[in-house]
């Protein structure tokens, strides 16, 4: 499973299900990170441009690094 984060609330209520599923067998994460810091503290989005990397990295069963950027 590739998951490519869009969410406001991520570095809050949502923070404990990312954590869960970084941790479980099978679940891959697009790179993401914070796309406005100022407006949006609590905000992370997926740089959709790694999708086909994250992708390639899923079906050999890695995650593609660096997960936060």
């Amino acid at each position: 499973m590739l998951i490519a984060c869009a969410t406001n609330d991520a570095l809050a209520g949502s923070l404990k299900n990312i954590g869960f599923l970084m941790n479980c067998r099978n679940y891959y994460f697009v790179p993401l990170g914070q796309d406005d810091p100022l407006k949006k503290p609590c905000s992370l989005v997926a740089d959709f441009s790694l999708i086909p990397q994250a992708a390639g990295a899923a079906l050999e069963n890695k995650q593609l690094q660096p997960v936060l950027i």
